[in-house]
């Protein structure tokens, strides 16, 4: 049977240092103490609740603390570089979602290169996005704001949180694909673009859906659409933005990475746990009240979305000539 590369790079990596008994005996025993999983994000909102519900799967399953370590600083690069420079055991994981891979574009310089430098380990959820406007708004639906923006260009302000953020790349693919002259207007966080877009000071925001969901169930908010390839159960009335722009699709998403060089049987003894936490109907509800979707899939599926992931935001960064603060 012909072995993946990624599968193959490791293991014969991992042969010319360790004997193979050891390598089995290591993941056997693993893990033997606390694993802290680095995560670039302030705490609370749906990225670090998501390490914190693996975390939990994983210290049940496994026997040993998983526990969460914020680094939200620098666009999520500190946090990363942390584990980039961790010993190769499993003893320090990444929590990696969609910065990593805008980052690789958006910054000229990093002491890191994300798809060299850290092993993917698993795919957790798929963060949607919801793209809401204040109810002053005319647009009612994706169709009638292109038609509305069209109209009136230069003329409509979407909040963003941050340049390089996951919404305002999301905004920028919307301007991209439809051709739409609307202006991004860019906040220092979320908490005051969307107290702008609550007070009619702005017209639309992309934002996900834990922190606007009670606003546009009190209708002091109008969700447009989601982001995701398909609705979401949580509003399954919403559209998503692919339904009237074909191929659009900006979802967060975050999963589990580790330092290269981490022995593969222990990457894949992280996959099946983590895996098996996703079908847990607990933890698929606990998500599913986040508005994420699960994401399940192997270590070199989760690499390749990556690269995927990697490639498309590049393109969207240099067509917008976005450059970080």
């Amino acid at each position: 049977m012909k072995l993946p590369r990624r599968r193959f790079l490791h293991l014969a990596a991992g042969a010319a240092a360790l004997p193979a008994a050891s390598r089995i005996a290591n993941a056997d025993t693993y893990p033997a103490r606390p694993v802290r999983i680095i995560v670039g994000v302030p705490p609370g909102g749906p990225i670090d609740l998501s390490a914190r519900l693996i975390g939990q799967w994983l210290t049940e399953r496994l026997g040993e603390p998983f526990f969460v370590e914020n680094k939200p600083s620098a666009g999520g690069n500190i946090g990363t570089e942390t584990v980039v420079g961790a010993p190769p055991d499993g003893y320090t994981l990444l929590l990696a979602y969609v910065a990593n891979a805008i980052n690789a574009t958006l910054f000229d310089k990093l002491n890191y290169d994300f798809i060299r430098d850290i092993a993917p380990v698993a795919s957790i959820n798929y963060i949607p996005l919801i793209l809401e406007a204040h109810p002053s708004f005319p647009a009612k639906t994706i169709a009638e704001l292109i038609t509305y923006a069209k109209a009136n260009p230069g003329k409509i302000n979407l909040a963003t949180p941050g340049i390089g953020s996951a919404p305002d790349v999301a905004g920028e693919l919307l301007k991209m694909m439809t051709g739409v002259d609307i202006v991004l207007v860019r906040y220092r966080g979320t908490p005051p673009a969307l107290t702008d877009l609550l007070g009619g000071r702005v017209q639309l925001m992309f934002d996900a859906v834990p922190t606007s969901i009670e606003h546009i169930r009190a209708g002091s908010l109008r969700a447009l659409a989601v982001t995701t390839p398909s609705r979401l159960e949580i509003l399954p009335d919403i559209s998503t933005v692919g339904e009237s722009i074909p191929g659009y699709e900006a979802s967060g998403w975050c999963g589990v990475g580790a330092p290269k060089n981490t022995p593969i049987e222990i990457v894949d003894k992280l996959n099946k746990e983590i895996n098996a936490g996703l079908a847990d109907p607990n933890i698929k509800q606990r998500f599913t009240d986040l508005g994420a979707t699960t994401f399940v899939g192997s270590p070199d599926d989760f690499a390749k979305f990556i690269a995927d992931e990697t490639e498309k935001w590049g393109k969207v960064i240099r067509a917008a000539h976005i450059k970080p603060e």
